[in-house]
Parts: structure tokens; C-alpha cells; sequence
């Protein structure tokens, strides 16, 4: 096996801001290890089935959770005590510096 380079293929879903590629997920590779990118046409996106939020590692980390119930109703609720009644009825009605969840 050569130096940065796995026996196994992965793929890493990433999101590219400020010039850099970041994974959505954990990734376990060792670090400087040179990777390829293949960013698929929209036409090949449209084709694909886009992954279920179960296939990320962050899904299920809250359910032994007790305060949260409704989660929908926590979200809102959460929503008008940092912003009031102003609340805006989405995340993508702020600002992009107050965004923190895309």
C-alpha cells in the first residue's frame, strides 16, 4: 500500500465554500493524503438518488434527548426567543451571517 492511499474507494459528500472543499461527514483518511474530485454534471446529479439524512453521521444524536418532544415546535419556539416575534418562518430568510445550519 503506498503512503496516503487506502485499499478501499469512498466517496465524501463536500460542500465547496471559501475555496475549499468540506466534508459533510466524517472522513478517515490520513492527513495530506492527495484526493480526486469529480463533480457530477447536473444532468448525472439529477439521475442519482440524493442520500438519506440516516446515512450521515450526526442522525439520531439527539434522541435520547427529553426537552426537544415536537422538533418542528422546538425549532420555532427557538426562533422567536433569539429573534421575538419577528421570527423569520425559515433559515433561509436570514441574513447569510446569521445562517448557521446550511
Amino acid at each position: 500500500m503506498g503512503r496516503g492511499f487506502d485499499e478501499k474507494a469512498m466517496t465524501i459528500t463536500a460542500k465547496y465554500e471559501d475555496g475549499v472543499f468540506k466534508p459533510l461527514e466524517n472522513v478517515t483518511i490520513n492527513e495530506g493524503t492527495i484526493v480526486e474530485v469529480h463533480v457530477p454534471s447536473y444532468a448525472e446529479r439529477l439521475k442519482t438518488k440524493s442520500r438519506s439524512v440516516r446515512d450521515f453521521a450526526f442522525y439520531g444524536m439527539w434522541k435520547d434527548r427529553t426537552d426537544i418532544g415536537d422538533s418542528v415546535k422546538y425549532i420555532s419556539d427557538l426562533g422567536r426567543a433569539i429573534f421575538g416575534a419577528e421570527a423569520p418562518q425559515s433559515l433561509h430568510a436570514l441574513p447569510d451571517r446569521q445562517r448557521r445550519f446550511d
